[in-house]
């Protein structure tokens, strides 16, 4: 039976101890596309004979036909149907990685103008920088919060940025800048040691609104996304929220909470392993959690980031997996 595939190499495929050969899942992709051999020979620049040669190899392999062949051409069969739809995505990454790896070894030392929020710039940034400076990417970092990176952005006076937003809180990004999800970050509810709801495991919607007449710490910009998720909850149950302060300072949110000034949310991303007089508790709703993205600008007809950009996504990746299974 065909697993869904990982993949590991340009030339060839192996699946258990029988191996594909990409050129019977282009041949395949090709008939499948015009309709018949001789038709799929003339796109390919190949011979029919070596068609009907890789085909025939193909479903040796399989163990079943994959075309069903006529007079008025050629159509998939259901277990030919099947295998091109692995072989798509075979070839696509096939095609990409050969791409993005002729065009990194090509492109020399490279300098990217990265834009980042603060928390993410303390636990993930050294690790991306470290990554990227071996590929010969050198990184001019950018602190801002989200509004100014989004301007930024379009205005291409970056070329990459690690912004964040909500559910319901659209980003004004323009038509042109590609937006990747690198990490769905929980909000946490931070409280005083000692608070009557710091005894819980986790808290749910009806116990939050509670806190309606409590003094919160929100972020410096009205706008924040983050904060609009607890705002809005108060606001679709009748509640204003009573904000105490605003501040982007993280030390000096976990200073006031600690001194039960203020209570607010901190992102998971954000929290080490403990903080003195806080206590940290998950909230029992989907919806409070943000989604950081790394947005760039598109390129060319097929709007893809840079080569660059793409090799900054996956060190940016295999940050966020470093902070979620340290060690």
């Amino acid at each position: 039976m065909l697993r869904k595939p990982t993949f590991a190499a340009f030339k060839k495929y192996v699946i258990g101890d029988d191996v594909i050969d990409l050129r019977q899942l282009q041949a395949l992709r090709a008939v499948h596309s015009e309709g018949s051999v001789t038709r799929a020979a003339k796109l390919l620049g190949w011979s029919q004979p070596t068609v009907d040669y890789h085909l025939r190899n193909l479903d040796g392999l399989v163990g079943a036909p994959l075309l069903q062949r006529s007079t008025r051409g050629s159509t998939l069969t259901p277990v030919g149907t099947l295998v091109l739809e692995r072989a798509q995505e075979i070839l696509v990454l096939s095609e990409r990685t050969l791409h993005d790896a002729r065009e990194l070894s090509q492109m020399g030392q490279v300098g990217l103008r990265f834009g980042t929020f603060p928390t993410a710039a303390a636990r993930l940034l050294p690790s991306i920088v470290s990554q990227v400076n071996d590929l010969g990417i050198d990184i001019d970092a950018v602190l801002e919060e989200v509004a100014p990176l989004v301007t930024r952005v379009n205005q291409r006076q970056l070329d990459a940025a690690l912004v964040y937003s909500v559910p319901g809180y659209e980003l004004p990004f323009r038509n042109e800048i590609v937006t990747t999800e690198v990490l769905q970050d929980p909000l946490m509810l931070a409280l005083p040691e000692g608070h009557e709801l710091a005894s819980r495991s986790s808290i749910d919607i009806p116990t939050l609104l509670t806190l309606h007449e409590e003094p919160w710490l929100l972020g410096a910009t009205e706008d924040d996304p983050m904060d609009a998720v607890v705002v809005d909850a108060f606001a679709r149950a009748g509640y204003t929220l009573n904000v105490g302060i605003r501040t982007d300072d993280f030390q000096v949110m976990l200073g006031m909470i600690a001194a039960r000034m203020v209570i607010g949310l901190v992102a998971k991303l954000a929290s080490g392993p403990s903080h003195p007089g806080v206590v940290l508790r998950p909230i029992e709703d989907p919806s409070f959690a943000r989604s950081v993205l790394l947005v760039a600008p598109g390129e060319g007809t097929s709007r893809q980031p840079s080569t660059a950009v793409r090799q900054l996504a996956v060190a940016i990746r295999n940050a966020v997996a470093a902070t979620q299974n340290p060690g």
